[in-house]
């Protein structure tokens, strides 16, 4: 990243983790503000959203906003939440698999009660065909979170997978090892604030990382997510698959509801597979704050949705 791109995300990071902006942010207006990123705060909102986004041929990956709960019980009804969600999608008959964050199951509380959680989503997707993906947070999660999806593929559920984040220094190893483990992943950037010790700092870094994960996964021929809105990493990915003559169907692109629709729209005209990421719910705010944060444009979206 630029010294000017660091200095706006650390800023933005700090400003929105003051108590009283997230405060203010719960009034209509901050509602208002976050719509651009959130498909609504019930399941129903959302599947319509999903309903629209296939008539493009988009696919989608639903997720129930949550994370860093504060009491086992909390957890215990978003798991409650999920078991729902997954009934809905069925029944909908909506194309889209289910996104979650560990922390919403309890990990920072109870690790085995989160386990429990997560493992009872796991198996009632796959009763109804659906696969979950564990989403990766920031680092003190990493290696737990890793280690819930090797648990779960140990005993049979294997319609889970994980997130890796191209600006950790410990991801290239990472990559190889749950390949070889045959673990579907979703390949990112990263946008949590991790500090130099455990992180690339600059974008030239970063987007070496990033060609380098996506690079493994093709040659490898493992099904491969791809979850960018850059442009670069979009237009060198699919050079290198055309260059590898690597088939469209072996890959996917992942982008964020509310970032670059239009572009969606085209990649699945292209015949390329797209999923777009789909949140809701009432606990909306973190995310909304990392979605601002990543870059200048993505607050510029914001205030022209607003007006």
């Amino acid at each position: 990243m630029g010294i000017g791109s660091t200095w706006y995300r650390k800023s933005l990071l700090t400003v929105t983790g003051m108590p009283l902006v997230e405060k203010l942010s719960a009034t209509s207006f901050g509602k208002k503000l976050a719509s651009r990123f959130i498909a609504g705060e019930t399941l129903s909102e959302a599947l319509d959203e999903i309903e629209k986004l296939g008539k493009l041929g988009i696919m989608a990956t639903l997720d129930h906003l949550g994370e860093g709960v504060r009491d086992i019980s909390e957890a215990e009804a978003y798991k409650t939440q999920y078991l729902t969600l997954i009934e809905g999608i069925a029944e909908r008959k909506a194309s889209s698999n289910v996104s979650l964050k560990p922390t919403q199951m309890g990990l920072a509380l109870d690790p085995a009660a989160c386990y429990a959680n997560i493992r009872e989503v796991v198996k009632h997707a796959r009763r109804h065909r659906n696969f979950v993906r564990i989403d990766m947070e920031n680092t003190p999660y990493t290696q737990s979170t890793i280690d819930i999806v090797k648990r779960l593929h140990a005993e049979g559920l294997t319609n889970a997978g994980t997130v890796l984040q191209a600006y950790l220094f410990r991801t290239e190893k990472d990559v190889r090892e749950l390949l070889q483990a045959r673990i579907s992943l979703r390949l990112v950037k990263g946008a949590y604030k991790e500090s130099a010790e455990v992180a690339f700092q600059t974008k030239a870094e970063v987007m070496d990382s990033f060609k380098s994960m996506i690079k493994q996964h093709l040659d490898r021929r493992a099904y491969t997510a791809i979850a960018s809105h850059d442009d670069e990493i979009i237009s060198w990915a699919k050079a290198y698959a055309r260059s590898r003559r690597i088939p469209k169907t072996a890959f996917e692109f992942q982008m964020l509801y509310g970032l670059r629709m239009n572009e969606q729209a085209q990649l699945a005209k292209e015949g390329y597979r797209v999923r777009c990421y789909v949140p809701y719910g009432s606990m909306w705010y973190p995310y909304f704050t990392r979605r601002l944060a990543e870059k200048p444009a993505n607050l510029m979206l914001v205030l022209k949705h607003m007006f």
